[in-house]
Parts: structure tokens; sequence; C-alpha cells
């Protein structure tokens, strides 16, 4: 059981992923939004059920599972709907995350949010004991997203400017793990996190 829970987030493809796995290669647990998102609306599962009510069956798929297309082409240019949606979701999630990361063994535990900022950062998430802003230069993660999605420079222009802008996720952040060297470099900087928070559990 631990009650020191750190908030990982950053823009797409800041490098989150890569630096979570190497928090989980220590040993520590990381509890992930976007699972705890996908379990919130599983068959049969009242997230989904709520999910039903709000929206219409029209969103299920012939399995009974969520209809993601459907969703996404319901909610995209509706932001009512879309905040609808998320006032569904997000509690659950919440609370999923929290559960995972208290009930995790260890100094300390981890709840990887990339949508952190957007979704009402520190009062949302008042359990965050920090938080690590995994940062990127703006140009720099334009080419990762070009090259890791394959798609064309004004695709991930937009698909940066949807999110929160860098300044609001540095607004939020604790610690800040610039992620512009190569993979290895990640390791050093992870290694002295993971002392930082030991000894922040233990003080």
């Amino acid at each position: 059981m631990t009650d020191f829970i750190v908030g990982i987030t950053g823009g797409v493809a800041s490098g989150k992923s890569e630096v979570t796995r190497r928090f989980e290669a220590l040993g520590i647990v990381v509890a992930d939004a976007d699972l705890a998102a996908r379990d919130a609306i599983a068959p049969g599962s009242p997230g989904l059920a709520a999910v039903v009510a709000a929206f219409g069956a029209d969103m299920l798929a012939d399995d009974g599972s969520l209809d993601r297309a459907a969703m996404r082409r319901h909610v995209f240019d509706d932001a009512p709907a879309r905040q609808k949606l998320e006032a569904i979701i997000h509690p659950l999630v919440r609370a999923a995350l929290q559960a995972a990361c208290a009930a995790a063994p260890g100094a300390y535990a981890i709840a990887a949010i990339p949508l952190l900022a957007e979704g009402g950062g520190r009062s949302s998430y008042p359990w965050l004991q920090r938080v690590l802003v995994i940062d990127v230069p703006a140009q720099l993660q334009r080419a990762r997203l070009v090259q890791r999605d394959g798609i064309d420079a004004a695709l991930a222009e937009r698909m940066i400017a949807a999110q929160a802008s860098r300044g609001e996720r540095l607004a939020i952040a604790d610690d800040v793990l610039v992620n512009d060297g190569p993979l290895a470099a990640l390791d050093r900087h992870v290694l002295m996190l993971d002392r930082r928070y030991k000894a922040l559990a233990l003080s």
C-alpha cells in the first residue's frame, strides 16, 4: 500500500510510454489512464450502461461493446456531447487509477494520465503528490509524430493543437523530464527521479 502517487503526463509523441516502461522495469506500479478508460466502458460495465442511457443503443457494436468509431463520429464536432461522455468516463477513470495506485506495493506508484492538464489538472486529481511532465520541443514533437504515425505535418499540427499547450502542461509540473535526446538517455533521468520519489515518499 502506498499513498505517494506521482502523475505522469505529456503531449502526444513526447515519450510518455518510454518513460513509464523504465519505471516499470524498476518495479514501480504504473496505472494507465487509457487502459482504465477502456475498462470503464467494457461490456457489461456500469460505465457502458451509462453511455448507452445517455447516447442510445446505436452506440453499441454487434457484440455489445462500445462502437468506438460511431462514438468518435458522434462527439468529434459536438462539444456538449463530448463533455457528456467525459462526465461519465472521467470519474470512473480517476477512481480506478487512485485505487490501483493506493493498492500498489513499494514506496510510490505512478498514474499515467496523458490528458492531465486537459482534464482539470490537480483540482481533478488532488491525490497526486507530484506531477512529472515529459516535455519535448515543439519542432521535435511534430517530427516524431509525423514519423510515428505516418501523417503529414498539417495533421500533426492539428493533433498537437487539440491538446493543452506546452505552457499549460509545464504550469502543473513539479518535475520536468526533457526528452529531446536518444532513448538511452532516459535511463539516467528515470533512475534519478526514482531515487527522488523514494526519498520524498519516506520523508
